[in-house]
């Protein structure tokens, strides 16, 4: 493992940033591109939260809401994939996922994590590519792709 890698310095600006910049913003409730409602930086609705639906939410409320989700997803993470990482440019891969898709999702992807523990960087991009994640938002992983490639 990468002596410079800890997980507690990635300095996660940038990658909040991305998640972000690929979530959009809303600040009323949408249906997403598989038909579930969404807010914000792409906060699934779940059915504890249909007052969301009702109320008029501020953006800082929905900032504080990203954050809470960005926490979320850096806890699963930590508990779930973090042994299969060795550099920041992986556990970004990972976490961006993990926020996009949920924790349960991203371990269906067994060959993409398997090659991700073996270091085979163009094997997680196919891999990536060949999943209905990709048929579903294409822009977004080709981004992603190009992001993790980036610099080799």
């Amino acid at each position: 493992m990468d002596a410079c890698f800890n997980l507690k310095n990635l300095g996660y600006y940038n990658l909040k940033k991305r998640i972000k910049l690929n979530e959009g913003f809303s600040s009323k409730p949408y249906k997403d591109q598989l038909g579930y409602l969404t807010i914000g930086y792409g906060h699934l609705i779940l059915s504890n939260e249909k007052i969301l639906l009702k109320k008029q939410i501020d953006k800082k409320e929905l900032e504080e809401m990203f954050e809470r989700d960005f926490k979320k997803a850096l806890r699963d993470f930590n508990n779930k994939l973090k042994s299969l990482t060795s550099n920041k440019k992986e556990a970004e891969l990972l976490i961006e996922m993990i926020f996009q898709l949920g924790i349960k999702s991203c371990l269906k992807f067994k060959k993409l994590l398997k090659n991700m523990k073996k270091r085979n960087k163009h094997l997680v991009c196919l891999d990536m590519m060949d999943s209905l994640w990709y048929k579903q938002t294409p822009y977004r992983v080709k981004t992603l792709i190009k992001t993790f490639l980036n610099n080799e």
